[in-house]
């Protein structure tokens, strides 16, 4: 196992990378990842074949967890999302390759046309490492923080996953978001509860085009 020096001792790398996954990225950090994921999509809707697009910038290169999600304009309708949790890839190559996925194949909806493409508002979220909520299962809730944590439910061969944005826009509380995330996993809603269920909360930078192909914001 490698470690480093830090002035105040040793850290292993998996200690750095969690440091790197908790800072945040700029929004003109953010911007670039934005566009990215739309040139991707543009280009393999295009031409069929994945686009070959390089970065200088270190800190989009660190193995990040990211979704990119698509809604359509001005309706704000979910067209797509798909993403990695878990930080497997560098960031920059993620967002390259989730920007294909999202567009084209989400199981939910047929693939995107160039036309679609140009009247869809793209949002890239990166995410933090999940980490285990470890509590008696029914004070849960109280350790779930509605527009800022994710949610990841495991239980089995059963995965669901819901990005902390989707709290507020469907104005769920703590228990309701509970509820979803396992049915999102193909569960009971209240399985949550069950001992044998883990729950993984994580949090996620959001930047989003205002309409498609405009300005770039961060919510």
């Amino acid at each position: 196992m490698g470690y480093a020096q830090n002035g105040r001792g040793y850290k292993t790398r998996k200690e750095i990378k969690m440091v790197l996954m908790s800072e945040k990225l700029s929004l003109k950090q953010g911007e670039k990842l934005v566009k990215l994921a739309r040139k991707s999509a543009e280009y393999s809707i295009a031409s069929g074949i994945g686009l070959g697009e390089t970065c200088d910038d270190k800190e989009l290169l660190e193995e990040r967890g990211v979704f990119v999600t698509l809604h359509s304009y001005p309706g704000k309708e979910l067209r797509g999302c798909i993403g990695m949790p878990y930080a497997v890839k560098p960031l920059w190559g993620a967002v390259l390759e989730m920007g294909v996925e999202a567009s084209i194949h989400d199981p939910r909806f047929p693939p995107m046309t160039g036309k679609e493409l140009g009247e869809t508002i793209v949002e890239v979220s990166v995410l933090t490492q999940p980490k285990e909520i470890l509590c008696e299962k029914k004070k849960l809730p109280k350790f779930v923080k509605i527009g800022e944590d994710g949610l990841i439910i495991q239980r089995g061969n059963h995965t669901g996953l819901l990005l902390p944005q989707v709290t507020t826009e469907q104005k769920w509380d703590a228990e309701e978001f509970l509820n979803q995330c396992c049915v999102k996993a193909g569960l009971m809603e209240n399985m949550w509860q069950s001992k044998e269920t883990k729950v993984f909360k994580f949090q996620a930078q959001i930047f989003s085009e205002i309409e498609p192909k405009g300005e770039i914001e961060e919510s």
